[in-house]
C-alpha cells in the first residue's frame, strides 16, 4: 500500500506467475552514439504502473526498440538497462518499411484519425494494412517466445490490436488482456474501415479488454453487434462480458490516471518552488493560463488560440492581465499534417502578439519544446488557469497532473467535454465544448474572476477524485477484472455522454 493506503501496482492480482507486456515502444530511449547506444529510462505513466508489477512478479516488456537497423549490441544494451529492474526487455526490430507502412502508416494515418472521429485525415492504404498485420504478428511472435505457460499476457494501445489473434493462432493458451488508451469510435465512424470485421474479430480473441470510458466501452459493443453475426452481451456495471464464437470476452472501463503522490511531492519541492519564482516575470501581477499538448491536431490547440484571441477582443480590461502560455512538444513533424499544424499555430500566435502586444505585455508566450517533469509542474503551479481542450482525447492526463500539481488550491480546470477524463473531473472542472470557441472564450474569463473560496471547492473536489483513482487503482482494477473467476465487484464509475446504455440482451447483428 501506498502512505495514503491506497493499493500499489506491486500487489496488483494479475492471474498467471508472470507479466508480459507489450506496447509499441520499449519503456525506454534509445540513441546511437559514436560510442555505441545511450539509454534513458522511460518516464510515463505506462512505465510508473506497471514497473512495480514487473518487478515484484517478474517479467518481461516486449516493444520496438525505435531503430530500423539492426544491431548486434542492442540485446546487451537492453539487458544492461533492466538488469536491476526485476524484468527484462525484449526487442522487436523493424525494418525502415515496416516502419513507415505500419507505424507512421496504418497506426497513424488510418487509426489515430479513425479513433478521433477525424474522418477527412482517414488514408485507407491497403499496404498499410499489410504492414500491420506483419508487425503484429512479429510481435506475437516474439510474445509466444519469452512467455511461460503460467504468464499473464498483456498489450497496451491501438498498435497492436491484432496481437491476440496472431497469439491464438500460434497455439498460445495464455490469459490474454488489452487496453485501448485513445478512444473507441461508434459504428458510424468504424464502418468506414474496409478491415473493421477483422479488427474487431481480432479484438475479440483477448480474454479481457479496457477502455478508457463508459462510452468508449458501449461504442465497441455496438459496433461489435452491428458488424458482426451472433454477439451476445450479459451483465451490468463497469464490465460485461461479450459472447462472441467460442469465446467469452470480458470489455470494461478502467480509466488511466497518473502517480498523484509523485506529481505532489514534486510540486512541494524546492526546485519547483524556484522555478516558479523565475516564471513570474511572464506575467507580473496578472493571470497565466495554461495550455500543454503534444503537437497533434486532436489537441485543439487552434481553437484554443482562436479562445483566448476572442477573450481579449471582448473584455478589453483584462489586456495586459492574461497571458496565455503555450507548450506544444514536438511530435511526428515529417507527416505533412503535422507540419502543417505547427505552421498554422505559429501564425495565429503571431497575429496575436502583432495585434495587442505593448510595451510591458506580450499576450502569447508560444514554447515549442518538452520541458522536464520538475519545469513542467512549476508551470502547472503558477498558472491561474489551465486549458486543456483537444476536439477529442481517450483521457488526457494533463488535466489530472495538473490537478495534482495544484497544491495550493488555487486553479481552475477549463476541460474539454470531450475527453475520457471529463467522466471523472466533471464536477471540479469548467466543461467546455472545444469548438465553440465563444464558450471556451467565455470559460476563461470566468476562471480568471472567480471567487478563492469557489476556486478552492472546486480544485479539491478534483484532486480528490485524482488521488483517489491514481495509475496504481487503475493497475488493479484491471488486474481484478484479469483475475477473478466471475465479474468482479468493481467500482461503478462515471458515465459522460454514453453511447447507449446496456439491458441485457443481444446486440443487433446485420452482418454488415
Amino acid at each position: 500500500m501506498s502512505e495514503g493506503g491506497r493499493a500499489t501496482s506491486a500487489g496488483a492480482s494479475f492471474p498467471g506467475r508472470r507479466i508480459v507486456v507489450a506496447s509499441n515502444r520499449l519503456p525506454v530511449s534509445l540513441q546511437r552514439t559514436g560510442d555505441g547506444w545511450e539509454v534513458e529510462p522511460g518516464s510515463g505513466g505506462l512505465v510508473t504502473a506497471l514497473a512495480p508489477v514487473l518487478r515484484s512478479r517478474g517479467g518481461v516488456w516486449v516493444g520496438w526498440p525505435g531503430t530500423v537497423k539492426a544491431d548486434d549490441e542492442l540485446e546487451e544494451v537492453l539487458n544492461r538497462a533492466t538488469r536491476d529492474s526485476g524484468y527484462r526487455l525484449e526487442a522487436v526490430p523493424l525494418t525502415r518499411e515496416e516502419r513507415d507502412n505500419y507505424y507512421y502508416g496504418f497506426s497513424n494515418e488510418v487509426l489515430w484519425p479513425l479513433l478521433h472521429d477525424l474522418q477527412t485525415l482517414f488514408r485507407f492504404d491497403p499496404d498499410y494494412w499489410s504492414a500491420y498485420e506483419t508487425v503484429n504478428r512479429s510481435f506475437a511472435e516474439t510474445m509466444a517466445r519469452v512467455a511461460g505457460p503460467d504468464d499473464y499476457l498483456w498489450v497496451h494501445d491501438y498498435h497492436l490490436m491484432l496481437v491476440a489473434s496472431a497469439l491464438r493462432d500460434l497455439g498460445v493458451e495464455n490469459r490474454i488482456g488489452y487496453f485501448l488508451h485513445t478512444p473507441f469510435p461508434p459504428p458510424d465512424i468504424l464502418v468506414k474501415l474496409p478491415w473493421r470485421k477483422q479488427v474487431l474479430s481480432a479484438l475479440l480473441c483477448y480474454d479481457l479488454l479496457g477502455f478508457q470510458t463508459i462510452r468508449d466501452r458501449n461504442n465497441f459493443l455496438a459496433c461489435a453487434g452491428q458488424f458482426l453475426r451472433d454477439v451476445r452481451v450479459e451483465g451490468e456495471g463497469t464490465v460485461v462480458r461479450c459472447d462472441f464464437e467460442d469465446r467469452h470476452v470480458r470489455v470494461g472501463a478502467f480509466p488511466v490516471s497518473i502517480d498523484f503522490d509523485d506529481f505532489d511531492r514534486i510540486a512541494r519541492s524546492d526546485r519547483v518552488v524556484s522555478l516558479m519564482r523565475d516564471l513570474g516575470g511572464i506575467a507580473p501581477g496578472g493571470h497565466i493560463i495554461l495550455g500543454v499538448d503534444r503537437l497533434d491536431y486532436t489537441k485543439g490547440i487552434p481553437n484554443r488560440i482562436d479562445a483566448f484571441r476572442i477573450v481579449l477582443e471582448r473584455n478589453p480590461p483584462l489586456r495586459g492581465k492574461l497571458t496565455l502560455v503555450q507548450i506544444v512538444v514536438p511530435s511526428r513533424e515529417h507527416i505533412p499534417e503535422y507540419h502543417d499544424l505547427k505552421r498554422q499555430i505559429e501564425r495565429m500566435v503571431g497575429e496575436i502578439n502583432g495585434r495587442f502586444t505593448t510595451d510591458t505585455w506580450v499576450p502569447v508566450h508560444y514554447r515549442y519544446r518538452s520541458l522536464d517533469r520538475p519545469a513542467l509542474v512549476a508551470h502547472y503551479r503558477k498558472a491561474s488557469v489551465a486549458l486543456v481542450t483537444p476536439l477529442k482525447d481517450g483521457m488526457n492526463l494533463v488535466a489530472k497532473e495538473y490537478c495534482a500539481a495544484n497544491v495550493d488550491l488555487d486553479g481552475v480546470l477549463v476541460l474539454s467535454e470531450f475527453t475520457g477524463a471529463a467522466a471523472q473531473l466533471q464536477d471540479g472542472a469548467l466543461l467546455v465544448n472545444p469548438y465553440d470557441t465563444i464558450e471556451v472564450a467565455e470559460a476563461i474569463a470566468r476562471a480568471t474572476r472567480m471567487p478563492s473560496e469557489e476556486r478552492h471547492r472546486r480544485m479539491e473536489r478534483l484532486r480528490s477524485v485524482v488521488r483517489d483513482q491514481d495509475v496504481y487503482w487503475w493497475v488493479e482494477t484491471f488486474a481484478r477484472a484479469a483475475s477473478s473467476s466471475e465479474l468482479p465487484p468493481l467500482p461503478t464509475l462515471p458515465d459522460f455522454m454514453p453511447g447507449f446504455r446496456l439491458r441485457g440482451d443481444p446486440c443487433g447483428a446485420d452482418g454488415a
